[in-house]
């Protein structure tokens, strides 16, 4: 079966940190850009960070720059997006979604506009609350 599979998430106290995963099964992710998006209640699914297949390239939201770090170890099929300095505005479900490298143009095209996303996970929950 082929899937995506998030895990790391949890309940955190602002100014803390989480390391969330992405792992694929069924399939390598070595030919695919992958990219992080949430969705919070009653909002929009907003796109977070995204990784190129080679990991030579990345794209953060404005909301998240300096704070989040993606990155990729193709050999372990996971990428990880590493948050610090959470605040409760980073709450929402976690995403991960991968595009095949040959059809994404750029990873911020793919963080905007989240398209050619062949695969998606399930999500996890972050909540950031004291």
């Amino acid at each position: 079966q082929l899937q995506l599979v998030e895990s790391g998430g949890g309940l955190v106290q602002p100014g803390g940190s989480l390391r969330l995963s992405c792992t694929a099964s069924g399939f390598t992710l070595n030919y695919y850009a992958i990219g992080w998006f949430r969705q919070a209640p009653g909002k929009e699914r907003e796109g977070v960070s995204c990784i190129s297949s080679s990991g030579g390239s990345t794209n953060y939201a404005d909301s998240v720059k300096g704070r989040f770090t993606i990155s990729r170890d193709n050999a372990k099929n996971t990428v990880y997006l590493q948050m610090n300095s959470l605040k409760p505005e980073d709450t929402a479900i976690y995403y991960c979604a991968a595009g095949p490298s040959k059809r994404i143009t750029t990873v911020q095209a793919m963080c905007v506009k989240a398209l050619d996303l062949e695969y998606w996970g399930q999500g996890t929950q972050v909540t950031v609350s004291s």
